[in-house]
């Protein structure tokens, strides 16, 4: 019956300490008032999503979010991020990024930085899996108050080519041609031959999609023959 349900939802809080018992009447502590701001703060937020994505599961709020801008974006994720648990909203995060989807991966890690440091144990725990170590890295370094710019200092040469590869196949599978040319800026190698010859090497299970479309995009006869013949490498397993 409702009544005992209201007696023993009372007795609960009453017994942590989040409001007092007396003569028939419930009063909220500090704790208790507490408490109230903080769930009426969730609920707000929570309903500070205009692309409606805050029942969706975390693989779905991530594709939703990457039709959006960065602020839109944030905005998306703090809202998800309101009405879960915040050690099941991070698990939940980093499933989605062992997938296959290299653009959602990067957009996982966007949503954990939004989280913010409650986050950090469980990306420290993921930092050795190879898919998701460079962005862990990236992430963590972010948290003691490094530059995004600085990935260099953060990472091996082989993780950044690593990631290189990761966010390439993203392009490749959800933007422009033209984007994927533009991304040969961001390599950490200066010259096409030194990234080609780093990318057959470090063993991202993509490589191949993303240099025969890197090829296929790149308006240069020469430098796209050179980049098909690296994907026939990679391809054939030869050197």
């Amino acid at each position: 019956p409702p009544a005992a349900l209201l007696d023993w939802a009372l007795d609960g809080l009453a017994a942590v300490g989040a409001l007092t018992l007396e003569d028939d009447e419930a009063t909220l502590t500090p704790l208790g008032n507490w408490a109230v701001w903080v769930k009426l703060e969730q609920i707000c937020v929570a309903a500070q999503s205009p692309a409606g994505n805050i029942e969706q599961s975390a693989a779905g709020m991530l594709r939703g979010c990457a039709r959006l801008t960065p602020g839109p974006a944030r905005a998306e994720y703090r809202a998800w991020l309101a009405a879960r648990p915040v050690g099941s909203a991070v698990a939940e995060l980093l499933d989605v990024a062992r997938g296959e989807d290299a653009l959602l991966r990067g957009l996982a890690f966007e949503a954990l930085r939004v989280v913010g440091a409650p986050a950090e144990p469980a990306v420290r725990e993921v930092a050795d899996e190879p898919y998701l170590r460079p962005y862990a890295l990236l992430w963590l370094a972010e948290q003691e108050g490094g530059d995004p710019e600085d990935s260099p200092d953060v990472l091996t040469r082989e993780e950044a080519t690593w990631l290189w590869v990761d966010t390439a196949a993203a392009v490749a599978d959800h933007g422009e041609g033209q984007l994927l040319v533009r991304h040969l800026e961001s390599a950490v190698q200066g010259t096409v031959p030194a990234l080609l010859a780093e990318v057959r090497s470090v063993g991202h299970p993509r490589t191949v999609q993303v240099l025969v479309a890197l090829a296929a995009a790149h308006p240069d006869p020469a430098l796209a023959k050179a980049v098909r013949r690296a994907a026939f490498q990679v391809h054939t397993g030869g050197a």
